[in-house]
């Protein structure tokens, strides 16, 4: 079953760093997009930051600068640096990935979301 599992999210003092990485998993051909989401109580989820299979990076405004996104293709991770974190950054942060894969003896394509993981910054 392919899945993408989040992990590096906590608490962290305004000014501070984490470190976020999402893996995914199952009957992978290839991916490719891959990005950070993040949704705040009352908001809706936006896009932090993504990268292409070949390493092209975008990144929403409020956090160029601060948030480095990175992949690593042999191991089907992508990673978000986040530096100088503000109390505005606290939200739920979400992985999602553009898939192909096996099911059975097709392939297909899938857009793939990991489950959250909570970054809250304190000021």
């Amino acid at each position: 079953q392919l899945q993408l599992v989040e992990s590096g999210g906590g608490l962290v003092q305004a000014g501070g760093s984490l470190r976020l990485s999402c893996v995914a998993s199952g009957s992978i051909l290839s991916i490719n997009a891959m990005g950070w989401y993040r949704q705040a109580p009352g908001k809706q989820r936006e896009l932090v930051a993504d990268i292409t299979s070949g390493g092209s990076t975008n990144y929403t405004d409020s956090v160029k600068g601060r948030f480095s996104i990175s992949r690593d293709n042999a191991k089907n991770t992508v990673y978000l640096q986040m530096n100088s974190l503000k109390p505005e950054d606290t939200a739920v942060y979400y992985c999602n990935a553009d898939i192909r894969y096996r099911d059975g003896f097709l392939g297909r394509r899938g857009d793939f979301w990991g489950q959250g993981t909570q970054v809250t910054v304190s000021s």
